[in-house]
């Protein structure tokens, strides 16, 4: 069974990404500095902070002496990750010595913050032009509401809200990875929408981020120009209401995108329209590992794997049948059972039982009565069965080949053996009959490396 594996890049993971002209044009905003200097691990930080008024390069013997012995493997992870977001340019002398500096643009915008701060472009609006804002209980609501109803719209389009419409920008987000199309019919999810769904919302935000910056050329926006903007708004206050008219044209499209995904809430005054962030908006530049955005837990799963989950919302409802059997659903309980068949079903759509699937999402959404015990999250005797019955389909393994035989010497099939092993090829050889059998991939070298013999 072919598996799937969706990888959520942290965020700065995108801006390395960035070509380095583009990613030097990002450091001429303050606040990307700030974002970035905010992303890297405490050595990095320390080293940054060091040479921020050095202008001279270091070398890299010099920095090594920074650090005792056994901090070597950080200092290297510190350095790899300054050269990758182009924080420290490397150079090499005639002497073949290695030297860094920090990034001018980085280091004269660092300067100019840590000596006078950095102002927003936009201030707050006054609350006597904005109607009564949300307060942060009914804000969080919204974003979670929006959210939700978004991955319903993921799931079927006939789940969603009928008055919700959501943009084609992202749309096409979905229809690139999570939704195949074949012909006039509907719209189906794919083997990576599946896992996509029982990913957490921090991850599952940060891959909708990543495709969404990654297609934003073919809608004629500059990926360095997006990126720049969201970081931004991750320095906006929760809560606070931003004129519109502050934004540029391209700004304004991209804010009606961020409003779909529940991103930043609109409203309209008698005069004037502005936007308010949410929490999502302003965790933007937060690393994926941290978890203090994640919803509470609302699963129990027992030994006899039943299934018990604690909420009223429908995309929790979908998303459990995805991999188990719904029995009834009560205004704020979800019964069900995971059985053997639902399991199958699950596995067919392409959603594994370890990380970034069944057992992972279980354990990650444990109601906090069963979180906070001792024993396991989810029964151990469950795991064990969800990865005995997803075995049960991975018993044999189909690798297309092909098959060697009549060989005129031994010298002639043992070199045979040797070029297909040295070529990743070599599935079975058989010494005393002289048979060969060797992966479909290699059967083209394999043939004119057989005829030159």
């Amino acid at each position: 069974m072919p598996q799937v594996k969706i990888i959520a890049k942290n965020f700065m993971d995108m801006v390395a990404a960035l070509p380095a002209l583009k990613l030097d044009k990002l450091y001429d905003n303050t606040f990307i500095c700030e974002a970035v200097l905010r992303s890297l691990p405490p050595l990095a930080k320390k080293y940054v902070l060091q040479m921020l008024y050095v202008d001279v390069p270091v070398t890299a013997k010099s920095m090594e002496e920074w650090v005792l012995a056994d901090g070597f493997s950080k200092h290297r992870v510190a350095i790899d990750r300054l050269i990758q977001l182009r924080v420290f340019l490397e150079s090499t002398d005639r002497k073949k010595e290695t030297s860094y500096r920090l990034n001018p643009k980085f280091q004269g915008n660092l300067q100019k913050y840590l000596v006078h701060g950095g102002v927003l472009p936009r201030d707050p609006m006054s609350s006597s032009i904005t109607v009564r804002l949300p307060t942060l209980e009914e804000l969080e609501s919204y974003a979670l509401n929006q959210w939700e109803c978004f991955l319903l719209q993921l799931i079927s389009s006939g789940q969603a809200e009928k008055t919700t419409n959501f943009s084609s920008s992202m749309i096409e987000v979905f229809q690139r990875g999570l939704l195949s199309q074949r012909g006039k019919e509907a719209p189906r999810l794919t083997e990576s929408g599946f896992q996509f769904l029982l990913m957490d919302t921090n991850a599952q935000l940060w891959y909708i981020i990543r495709e969404y910056i990654s297609n934003s050329e073919e809608r004629r926006v500059d990926p360095a120009d997006l990126i720049s903007f969201l970081l931004e708004l991750s320095f906006h206050a929760t809560g606070q209401a931003y004129n519109i008219t502050t934004l540029n044209e391209v700004q304004r499209s991209i804010i009606k995108d961020l409003a779909d995904l529940g991103l930043v809430k609109l409203q309209q005054g008698r005069k004037e329209s502005w936007f308010i962030p949410t929490k999502l908006a302003t965790n933007l530049s937060v690393s994926l590992s941290d978890s203090s955005s994640r919803k509470q837990g609302f699963v129990v799963v027992e030994t006899n794997f039943r299934l018990y989950a604690y909420s009223t919302s429908k995309l929790h409802c979908e998303i459990l049948r995805l991999f188990a059997r719904i029995e009834y659903q009560l205004p704020n309980l979800i019964v069900g059972a995971i059985t053997k068949e639902s399991l199958y079903s699950a596995f067919d759509n392409g959603i594994t039982s370890e990380q970034a699937s069944i057992i992972s999402f279980l354990q990650q959404n444990a109601h906090p009565r069963v979180a906070d015990r001792a024993a396991p999250a989810v029964p151990e005797n469950v795991t064990d069965q969800i990865r005995l019955w997803e075995t049960d389909l991975n018993r044999v393994e189909i690798t297309p080949s092909h098959f060697y035989d009549d060989f005129p010497s031994k010298d002639v099939f043992e070199a045979a053996c040797d070029y297909a092993r040295e070529n990743g090829g070599l599935l079975w050889e058989d010494s005393k009959r002289m048979r060969l059998v060797v992966k479909a991939d290699i059967h083209g070298l394999m043939r004119e490396y057989l005829q030159k013999k």
